[in-house]
């Protein structure tokens, strides 16, 4: 009887780490979440430096996958040939990349703010950007994505923030989660910029 008991047991704990096994060699999907209580986003509130946009990221497999983040800026409907800044990477030496993810911009309300973008372990140099005056523009910002944690397929281009300016008297609230009204607000806005995010197999850059 104790003899069957052991014999059970052993199955019981193998079924347990087989199943656990198998759960974490499926574990592929790269994951991102809104982090606006960061320490990175209070820093910039305390010392009002501009807007940080903070994400937490988890990319499994990150030694065979490739990053792209970047900035598309819109003036009057019309997009820039480049992105406004972008970072991508990839191939690390480590099988798990996690940590924060995200855009800021110093001085927004400048003729020349800067700007920059970072990831786990790496990040760009702040950058000036050209724009037009701000003298009587209004401007908002706000995440693309919700509080909970979003799944990032191969391939797939995520918009996870918009930043827009305009010269009417008012900016309607919107849905950014809906890409049918990113494409409306673009068309009505002066300025907008998108930050989007897209994860490659390799370094595969087709902004």
């Amino acid at each position: 009887m104790i003899k069957n008991y052991s014999i059970y047991s052993f199955i019981f704990i193998f079924v347990l780490v087989l199943s656990s096994g198998c759960s974490h060699s499926n574990d592929k999907t790269a994951t991102i979440s809104v982090n606006s209580d960061s320490k990175y986003v209070k820093t910039f509130e305390e010392l009002n430096l501009g807007i940080l946009f903070d994400f937490d990221f988890t990319l499994p497999n990150a030694d065979e996958n490739w990053v792209n983040l970047w900035v598309e800026r819109y003036n009057n409907g019309e997009k820039d040939i480049k992105p406004l800044t972008q970072l991508s990477y990839g191939n690390s030496p480590n099988k798990v990349e996690k940590g924060s993810m995200g855009f800021g911009m110093i001085n927004p309300n400048t003729d020349a703010p800067l700007v920059f973008l970072y990831g786990p372990d790496v990040r760009t140099q702040p950058q000036i950007i050209e724009k037009e005056s701000n003298t009587n523009r209004l401007s908002t910002w706000d995440y693309a994505i919700g509080e909970e944690e979003v799944e990032l397929e191969m391939g797939e281009t995520k918009i996870l923030a918009v930043y827009r300016e305009t010269e009417s008297d008012s900016l309607l609230t919107v849905d950014l989660q809906d890409e049918e009204t990113v494409k409306e607000i673009i068309e009505q806005d002066d300025t907008v910029l998108v930050l989007k995010v897209k994860i490659d197999e390799k370094n595969v850059n087709k902004n």
